[in-house]
């Protein structure tokens, strides 16, 4: 039987990127709040630059909890769902932003209205067959100031583009518009950065830096980046990359209103008679606890967010928590990540040091940036262009077709003069929900105590294909541009969606209770003390990374709950 804890006003389940930055709102308000974490503490010292074991080894992923608890994929419910081999998710004090790129993007005003402003400008026969994607229940303008909040409180670098409409043509000229600058200037370029920057230019294009959840010098108590690498799949072992263990979560400490438990395996949700939330069941090895609570935040990953929801039934909500309209699981998607354009160069880059987030970006080609009337999808890509290299995977790289094999002499010769000639593209496309696709309980695969994992039937549509192929053309283009002797492209990609760091929906937010799981403030439909933090939430993708929106996301229902406290609380 599970041992019943005192009551705390707010447990939050999973102390990463969102539910780890919700903390500081709600202990500030004064808020007693217990943080559930299946992770355990790690400090940068886990963190030694070592591409065996961060790359190779796949560490520090490989070895939690999270691994055993890996979702199974198919394209269609019509095929058989198969366990995936890798997984995304970690658990940690921090989460996946101990190993993130920290790209820290903001979404384009468009993003929140797809509908309305394609219908507006192309028709609404534009919108793709079969997607069920909705404007979100407000606009940038709405999120602003978060982003604002958060880009102060997490510590990020960049250029700003478009400060209260003043455009800034060394930052990105489509942003949306910012109330000020960024916390701290842009990482450093590299000599070839720029010589992509001005390549681009030369097209007539609009480059700038993109912006990054890592110090470019000293701020808040951290040092700036060193640029050593070695963080693209590992912590930073100088704690200049961002996450809530190294920003938020200590000053929530520090107020005394926090409790952190970690090795916490949160299994079910409780609700009372009413149907409100009542508290969460958790175990840590084989003992039992319930942690009664006037509020519950779930912040897992997305995966996550849907799976406890699903698990979690009882008289009140037969088919799952916050499931009486079916919407559980609905409206999933990954980011579009595939369709890859690589490039050999006739000169060395002098790429050995670096990170993902260090690099140069063009959006022209992102979003409605540019006019689509005379093409068949709607959304585009963001190019990205960064300096990262290390030994192992620079000797990994292809030979563009100039040798047959690799291995031999010949291979040999041709690593050791083009190692440092090759540049990979990063590109992120615009992805969109659709009614075939979906998460739900997987009816055979369970984890290690013998819970159902996430199954995800999902596959990229002919929008994302179409995408795909327009943005390497133009990825193509600007290689060209730049002086490669040899450029390759991936597949555009119509397999499944598997899991991915870039997953969305599920728990989508908005203003209709048949169409979605929670409501502009991220509190259930259903449910009203269920909070949702997360990408889980998120309706649309934009083309760039998510994690700064549901950060942003996640401060707004935070301080929502603080200062709504006595109307959702009862």
């Amino acid at each position: 039987m599970a041992r019943r804890l005192q009551e705390t006003d707010v447990v939050i389940v999973g102390l990463g990127a969102v539910g780890g930055l919700a903390t500081l709102p709600l202990v500030e308000a004064g808020l007693q709040v217990v943080g559930l974490e299946a992770g355990t503490w790690l400090s940068r010292h886990d963190f030694v630059p070592d591409e065996i074991r961060n790359n190779t080894r796949d560490w520090p992923m490989l070895v939690q909890k999270a691994y055993l608890e890996r979702p199974t994929s198919r394209a269609t419910a019509a095929q058989n769902a198969n366990r995936v081999g890798g997984h995304p998710m970690m658990n940690a004090v921090g989460g996946t932003t101990w190993h993130y790129w920290a790209q820290a993007w903001r979404l384009n005003p468009w993003d929140f209205r797809v509908v309305s402003e394609t219908t507006r400008r192309y028709g609404a026969s534009r919108i793709p067959a079969g997607s069920t994607v909705e404007d979100w229940p407000f606009g940038y303008e709405e999120l602003e100031p978060y982003y604002d909040r958060v880009e102060r409180e997490t510590g990020v670098s960049g250029q700003a583009g478009n400060v209260q409409g003043t455009i800034d043509p060394r930052g990105n000229p489509f942003e949306g518009p910012r109330r000020r600058e960024f916390p701290m200037p842009p990482l450093r370029g590299t000599a070839f950065l720029e010589h992509m920057a001005e390549s681009a230019r030369s097209l007539g294009w609009k480059p700038f830096p993109g912006p990054a959840s890592i110090n470019s010098e000293a701020y808040d108590g951290r040092p700036g980046c060193v640029y050593h690498g070695f963080c693209n799949m590992g912590g930073c072992h100088v704690d200049a990359k961002s996450g809530p263990h190294v920003t938020t979560i200590p000053k929530a400490l520090a107020t005394g209103r926090l409790t952190v438990v970690t090795r916490a395996h949160a299994t079910t949700i409780e609700v009372d008679g009413e149907g409100r939330v009542a508290g969460v069941n958790y175990l840590i090895g084989s003992n039992e606890y319930f942690q009664p609570a006037r509020a519950v935040l779930i912040a897992g990953y997305t995966y996550e967010n849907s799976r406890i929801l699903l698990t979690s039934t009882s008289p009140a909500y037969p088919i799952g928590l916050s499931n009486n309209h079916g919407q559980v699981g609905r409206h999933y998607f990954s980011h579009h990540q595939a369709g890859g354009v690589g490039a050999l160069f006739p000169f060395d880059l002098k790429s050995w040091y670096g990170l993902p987030a260090q690099g140069v970006a063009v959006d022209d080609f992102a979003d409605d940036n540019f006019d689509h009337s005379d093409l068949n999808f709607i959304g585009g890509g963001n190019l990205w262009v960064m300096s990262d290299r290390r030994p192992i995977s620079a000797a990994g790289v292809g030979s563009y077709g100039r040798i047959s094999r690799n291995w031999g002499s010949e291979w040999k010769a041709f690593i050791r003069d083009n190692a440092d000639r090759t540049s990979s593209s990063y590109i992120q496309k615009t992805t969109l929900p659709y009614e075939t696709n979906f998460l739900d309980l997987d009816p055979a695969a369970t984890d290690s105590l013998g819970m159902p994992v996430i199954r995800i039937t999902g596959q990229f549509k002919e929008n994302e294909v179409a995408i795909a192929n327009y943005v390497m053309d133009r990825m193509e283009e600007w290689y060209g541009e730049a002086g490669a002797i040899e450029v390759t492209r991936g597949g555009a990609g119509m397999g499944a969606m598997g899991p991915s760091t870039h997953a969305y929906g599920g728990t989508r937010m908005g203003d209709n209770p048949e169409t979605n799981v929670v409501d502009r403030w991220g509190f259930s439909h259903e449910a009203p003390n269920l909070g949702v933090l997360g990408a889980s939430v998120m309706g649309t993708s934009g083309a760039r990374n998510p994690t700064l929106t549901a950060q942003a996301l996640a401060w707004r229902t935070a301080q929502h709950l603080a200062e709504s406290w006595s109307s959702i609380v009862g």
